[in-house]
């Protein structure tokens, strides 16, 4: 039988008289090694999950995030010499970008759909002629002999070639017809797409001022917030010349293509347009693709208006891609990308492939800008090793903004204000 213990006991412990106290030092005991070790494998694996289980949606975070950094120049324009607000600028920004896509989509949108569906038909009879032409040029070729072995054209079969090649896009030029009807049947969806990216992107251009001040106070260790800052303002610059830069060679070179190629005859100019202003978002390797299928589509249409023959057809369409390449390479990519990358093109050519492998198109677009800043942290940490200045060259300086828009953003900033200071004077007059 239990019995209720006696206060007055003095046998009992005198710790047990005492009532539990909590601590007054509000200094927080540090958490060991081990514990730090745990946490860090415990973030790092539910960011793994999270990335896998919602996959689907980084590619469009990623591009609302990007959305935001392209058009943060032009809200900080608002900002500056108007007098909305932020908030303000942001919707003006955004409302106009809406407006110019529906138009874009309501003037281009049937026109390219149609001729990019020809285009996607016309490959099997592209790859077929091909085929036929090689095998005429080959039936012309004499037997090439290598010491002891001898090599005769003529005897190789392309047909099985060709067959195989029609044989792997063959589902997908069936179904392109498909592919389409699904993409209109599915508008509803892709506007809910749009929208989610409108309204993430919104939310990072609002916060897109207070990044640097977050970054200068995680970098609160003396003489580190200073780096923080430089390696900000260097990644800025990085992504800032690329996407900005990017976006504004591809609308150039779409309307240097289509109207090019529709002045030279070509068929499916405007497809061809589009195709060349979208592969600008992959360095080094689209523009040879665009030029490629545009030269494919000249050789094989069946006439052209300035009465040329086929080879000849595609000569000129050939020089007139080369021209716009090395305008492009030579006056536009200098002016408006600069040397932000600084990178090598066969570095280019490698990321791209390694991109594309492991993130599909969106890491073929990003590879470049991310090999980029990689190599900037890469320096960084390998001069802080060896205890070098971890910046040996003076921080590049943008270019000063041109006299001609300043006088006339002030003029235009006059003007509204003016607009909106009489509004009340003229509302009184009326009464």
């Amino acid at each position: 039988m239990m019995t209720k213990p006696d206060p007055s006991d003095s046998t009992q412990s005198p710790v047990e008289n005492q009532p539990i106290t909590i601590s007054a030092d509000p200094k927080s005991p540090p958490w060991s090694r081990s514990t730090k070790t745990i946490v860090t494998v415990a973030a790092l694996l539910f960011f793994l999950w999270l990335s896998y289980r919602f996959q689907s949606l980084i590619g469009q975070i990623v591009f609302a995030a990007i959305l935001a950094y392209i058009l943060n120049p032009f809200i900080n324009l608002i900002d500056r010499n108007t007098p909305f607000k932020r908030s303000t600028g942001i919707l003006i920004a955004y409302f106009v970008l809406a407006v110019g896509v529906l138009g874009a989509i309501t003037a281009l949108g049937f026109a390219a759909v149609e001729q990019i569906s020809n285009l996607i038909q016309q490959i099997p009879d592209f790859i077929t002629e091909t085929t036929l032409l090689i095998q005429e040029t080959y039936q012309n070729l004499q037997p090439i002999s290598f010491g002891p072995f001898q090599f005769n054209p003529v005897e190789f079969d392309l047909s099985v070639l060709t067959d195989q090649v029609i044989g792997l896009i063959e589902p997908v030029l069936s179904h392109s017809g498909q592919i389409i009807t699904d993409v209109a049947t599915t508008a509803v969806g892709l506007v809910g797409i749009l929208l989610f990216v409108f309204v993430i992107s919104i939310y990072i251009a609002i916060e897109i001022p207070q990044l640097s001040g977050y970054v200068g106070r995680v970098a609160h260790q003396p003489g580190y917030r200073r780096d923080a800052e430089r390696l900000m303002r260097e990644f800025g610059r990085i992504w800032s010349a690329y996407l900005r830069g990017q976006v504004i060679l591809g609308v150039i070179i779409f309307l240097v293509v289509w109207a090019g190629l529709a002045i030279l005859g070509v068929q499916n100019a405007l497809a061809l347009g589009i195709l060349s202003g979208l592969l600008e978002f992959i360095p080094v390797l689209g523009p040879v693709v665009g030029a490629g299928t545009a030269m494919v589509v000249a050789f094989f249409q069946p006439d052209n208006y300035m009465g040329l023959s086929a080879v000849a057809h595609t000569g000129v369409v050939l020089a007139f891609m080369i021209l716009v390449q090395q305008l492009e390479n030579n006056i536009l990519v200098p002016r408006i990308v600069g040397e932000a990358l600084d990178l090598h093109p066969l570095i280019v050519m490698v990321a791209v492939f390694m991109g594309s492998s492991l993130a599909g198109i969106l890491g073929a677009i990003l590879a470049a800008p991310v090999v980029a800043t990689l190599k900037l942290i890469s320096v960084y940490a390998w001069r802080k090793m060896f205890d070098l200045p971890p910046f040996p060259q003076p921080e590049k300086e943008g270019p000063p903004d041109s006299p001609a828009i300043r006088e006339r953003m002030s003029q235009l900033t006059a003007r509204i204000k003016t607009a909106v200071s009489s509004r009340p004077t003229d509302s009184q007059d009326s009464h």
